[in-house]
């Protein structure tokens, strides 16, 4: 990266994205701006490779022994369940060998080293960082400083404070994809984002892929304090795709092809001001069902309080339990395509359907 820090910073998304790649591939997987439909359509059919290859013990094999000489640092430096585990099993998966810090507590932040050294230890170990920070943009902040050393490695972005989460948003495109492949795929599709958007990272990122897919119309239900941002909207609006904002669930629960629930992020809060809002009228209750149309899906990125009753989980439109074990196969596909590994995977895989 050819730019000062104080430079690049001043970018925006889209200028930024050229910088995360090399010779024309992905090399860094930061923020979804980077991801134009080729690459979405190329990942997915490589998640459902991996995984169909994955069935059998000698695919699984296989697979085990493509990055076998590599080995991934996941540095999460903020909680996390579905995604740190996600990524683990990804590495299990393609063979990668994984080593984990989880609380800076253990580590010599502790004694007062700066992040952005502990991470460049890091890359003195590791093919590659996957990592989730409090502070958004701290990810971009490290690939743009490893990419001037000597000792460059790729960056995986797995959650930055509140503006980014793509691979989420990578996941949640694979789940829509396949929930829809005998609907004619997301185009057409009217998107509902539910709940705490304002502080949302997972709806942000998937806000922005789905204007790859023509004629997508996106629903922001929220109270008004929580409500999307602003410059998501003036994303569509430059865009050109269909949006509308409503605090009004009910009126779009039998319009909605897909709705995305998400829970209150009152970790962000300063001074307890999520509990003071009235967010009753934002969940998804069992009774829904009945309103919700026959192929319409239920999503939510997890973990849920009570944004979707658990008297929901067992009717097919429920996809969040897929969502995460999706999450599996893209993060291992996104990982063979930032090591270059998926012309291997693909001959293996049409040597097994022939």
């Amino acid at each position: 990266m050819n730019l000062d820090w104080d430079k690049f910073q001043q970018l925006s998304p889209q200028e930024k994205a050229p910088f995360f790649q090399r010779n024309g591939r992905p090399y860094h997987a930061l923020i979804a701006q980077q991801f134009e439909r080729p690459f979405l359509d190329r990942l997915c059919e490589l998640a459902t490779r991996t995984r169909r290859i994955a069935k059998t013990r000698g695919g699984r094999l296989f697979l085990q022994d493509l990055l076998s000489d590599k080995r991934a640092m996941l540095y999460f430096a903020q909680p996390s369940t579905r995604t740190f585990l996600s990524f683990y099993a990804a590495c299990q998966i393609v063979g990668l060998q994984p080593a984990e810090v989880r609380d800076t507590a253990t580590s010599s932040e502790l004694k007062g080293e700066s992040p952005e050294d502990s991470v460049r230890t890091f890359s003195s170990y590791f093919d590659v960082i996957i990592m989730r920070h409090p502070v958004g943009g701290f990810a971009e902040r490290i690939a743009w400083m490893l990419s001037n050393t000597e000792r460059s490695v790729p960056v995986i972005n797995a959650g930055s404070g509140k503006d980014q989460h793509p691979t989420q948003a990578l996941l949640d495109i694979y789940t829509l994809q396949r929930s829809f492949e005998r609907r004619g795929g997301i185009e057409g599709k009217r998107i509902v984002f539910v709940g705490d958007l304002a502080r949302g990272r997972t709806v942000r990122s998937l806000s922005w892929l789905l204007l790859q897919y023509p004629g997508v119309r996106q629903t922001f239900v929220a109270p008004d304090a929580l409500q999307i941002g602003g410059d998501v909207l003036d994303s569509l609006r430059r865009a050109g795709a269909a949006f509308d904002c409503t605090d009004d669930f009910e009126s779009v629960v039998p319009e909605a092809d897909a709705i995305y629930m998400t829970r209150i992020q009152d970790e962000w809060d300063t001074n307890r001001e999520s509990a003071r809002l009235d967010t009753s009228r934002f969940k998804f209750t069992a009774a829904h069902l009945a309103r919700l149309r026959p192929d319409a899906i239920l999503m939510h990125p997890l973990p849920r309080r009570d944004e979707i009753a658990v008297a929901c989980d067992a009717d097919p439109r429920a996809m969040y339990w897929r969502q995460v074990r999706n999450g599996m196969w893209v993060r291992a596909a996104l990982i063979l395509i930032l090591f270059d590994r998926e012309v291997e995977v693909d001959r293996y895989y049409e040597d097994l359907t022939r």
